[in-house]
C-alpha cells in the first residue's frame, strides 16, 4: 500500500517542531495523522463524517443506531466472538455518534497495534449487520429518547436543540433531533434503510489518528494493510446550523419547583482569530467559583441552583450557550443578571481576571496532552476544526502570547450579543429578556 504524505501539513509540523507527527493519504481518501510517541500503549481514533444531523429527514436516529449495529459481528464473527476477539488482545475500545460525525476508538500495547487495526476495519469494512437485531436496538434507542424526558435539564437541551437549531437540511435531518432520533424516524428504520446508510459511510472524509511508539511510517504501512480495500462511499456534506438567531420558546412544565433557561448567541469559531480571545473572555465569565457568573448568580444573591456558559461548535459555526436553574419566583431576577453580566462584559477583564483565566486554559491543555488517547482527539480535531495538525505547544504559545488588550478589544467590539440571543425557558411561566443599561 503507496501512502501519500501530505506537503503542506509537513511544513506546518517542522514549523512548529513537531518532527514526530505527519499526515498521510490512503487511495480510498482515508486521511492518517500519525504520532511516534515513546511508551509500550497505542491509541487510535476514527471519525466517520456521518452524525446525526446527516441522518435523512424521516429516518432521524439512523446513524447511532448504525454504529451500535456494527458492534453486532463482524468477518463471519458473531457479537460475542468479536469482542471475545478484542479482549483476547487486552484491547479496549469505544464509539460514539455525535450531530456531526460518528466516532470508534481503540487502545492497547504497542504490539497488538496490526491485529487491533485488522479488528477495527473488520467492524467498519465487513460488519455482519443482523438483521435480527435491528428491532433490539431501535428499542434502546427509544428507550434513551424517554430517558431524555427524565430531567429538566436535558428536557432543555433538546427543546434548544430543536428551536434554536432545527430545521431540515435538504435531505438531511440536520440538528434538532437528538441522536436517539425519534418515535417516527425510529419507527421507519430496517434493516435495509440501516445498510443503505451504511453504504454511505466510506473512507472519503473520513479521519483516523494514531499515536503509537512506531515510525510514522510503519504505522501508514500497518493502516494500509488493514484498511487499503475500503470500498468508496458518499461523498460527506457539512451540515450547517441554521441559527434562529432572537427566537424565544418555552416548554411549559406547571408542577416544577424549578425554571431552567438557556441562553445561546454567535460566537468565534475555533479558525477565527478572536477565538482564544474569545475562550479566555468565557473562561473568566464562567470558569469556576472565582468567575463571574458564580460570584454575581451564587454567591451574590443566591439565585440559581446552577448558573454556567460553555462554548459550542457546529458545522463551521461557533456559539456561546448560558444555562441557569433557579426558582419560579427568582427565576425572573437570574435573567436579568445574567444579561447584565453578559453586558458587562464589554467593559472588559481585569488583569486578574485574565491572568487567573489563562492560567485555567494552560492548565487544562497541559492536561489534555499527557495522554495517547487525548492526542489521538486532538489531532482529529485540529483537522476537522483547522484543517491542519498543530503541535501541541503551538497553542500553548499562542495563549501565553496572548494579551489582556486584545481580549479587552475583542470584548468592546463584539456584536451585541444579547440583540441576537435565543432565549429557551422550561418551567411554569415564560421569561422575558430585556436589554439591560451598560454599567461600569
Amino acid at each position: 500500500m503507496i501512502f501519500t504524505p501530505d506537503p503542506a501539513a509537513k511544513s506546518a509540523s517542522a514549523q512548529f517542531n513537531n518532527p514526530h507527527a505527519q499526515l498521510f493519504t490512503l487511495p480510498g481518501g482515508l486521511l492518517l495523522a500519525a504520532q511516534r510517541r515513546a511508551g509500550d500503549g497505542f491509541a487510535v481514533s476514527l471519525r466517520l463524517p456521518w452524525g446525526s444531523a446527516h441522518d435523512p429527514v424521516g429516518l432521524e436516529g439512523a446513524a447511532g443506531v448504525l454504529e451500535e449495529w456494527l458492534s453486532k459481528g463482524a468477518a463471519g464473527r458473531d457479537a460475542r466472538a468479536l469482542a471475545g476477539a478484542f479482549d483476547d488482545l487486552g484491547l479496549r475500545r469505544g464509539g460514539g455518534v455525535g450531530a456531526e460525525a460518528a466516532r470508534l476508538s481503540l487502545s492497547g500495547r504497542n504490539g497488538q497495534l496490526g491485529a487491533g487495526l485488522s479488528l477495527l476495519a473488520d467492524v467498519v469494512l465487513r460488519p455482519t449487520l443482523p438483521e435480527s437485531e435491528v428491532a433490539v436496538l431501535t428499542d434502546l434507542a427509544r428507550q434513551d429518547l424517554a430517558g431524555l424526558h427524565d430531567s429538566p435539564e436535558d428536557r432543555l437541551a433538546l427543546h434548544t436543540r430543536q428551536q434554536v437549531f432545527g430545521g431540515r437540511q435538504g435531505t438531511l435531518a440536520g440538528y434538532g433531533h437528538p441522536v436517539s432520533g425519534t418515535p417516527g424516524g425510529l419507527a421507519a428504520l430496517n434493516a435495509e434503510t440501516l445498510r443503505t446508510a451504511y453504504r454511505r459511510w466510506g473512507p472519503e472524509g473520513s479521519l483516523m489518528a494514531v499515536v503509537a511508539d512506531l515510525p510514522c511510517a510503519e504505522i501508514a504501512e500497518l493502516v494500509g494493510q488493514a484498511f487499503g480495500d475500503w470500498q468508496p462511499g458518499a461523498s460527506p456534506v457539512l451540515v450547517e446550523p441554521p441559527f434562529h438567531a432572537g427566537i424565544r420558546a418555552h416548554l411549559p412544565h406547571g408542577s416544577s419547583e424549578q425554571t431552567h433557561l438557556s441562553l445561546t448567541w454567535p460566537a468565534p469559531a475555533a479558525n477565527h482569530p478572536d477565538y482564544l480571545a474569545s475562550q479566555v473572555a468565557l473562561t473568566a465569565f464562567s470558569g469556576g467559583s472565582a468567575s463571574r457568573l458564580f460570584h454575581a448568580v451564587r454567591e451574590e444573591r443566591g439565585l440559581a441552583y446552577a448558573a454556567h456558559a460553555s462554548a459550542l461548535l457546529l458545522g463551521s459555526a461557533g456559539f456561546w450557550q448560558v444555562q441557569a436553574a433557579s426558582t419560579p419566583e427568582r427565576a425572573a431576577e437570574t435573567l436579568e443578571v445574567l444579561a447584565a453580566e453578559t453586558e458587562r462584559l464589554r467593559n472588559g477583564l481585569s488583569a486578574t481576571e485574565f491572568e487567573r483565566a489563562r492560567r485555567g486554559l494552560l492548565t487544562g491543555l497541559a492536561f489534555s496532552a499527557e495522554g495517547r488517547r487525548a492526542r489521538a482527539r486532538a489531532m482529529l480535531r485540529d483537522l476537522v476544526l483547522l484543517g491542519r495538525l498543530r503541535d501541541p505547544g503551538e497553542r500553548t504559545a499562542q495563549l501565553r502570547a496572548l494579551t489582556l488588550e486584545q481580549v479587552n478589544a475583542y470584548l468592546a467590539g463584539r456584536p451585541d450579543p444579547l440583540a441576537q440571543a435565543a432565549l429557551v425557558t422550561l418551567g411554569r411561566a415564560p421569561l422575558t429578556l430585556t436589554q439591560p443599561e451598560l454599567s461600569a
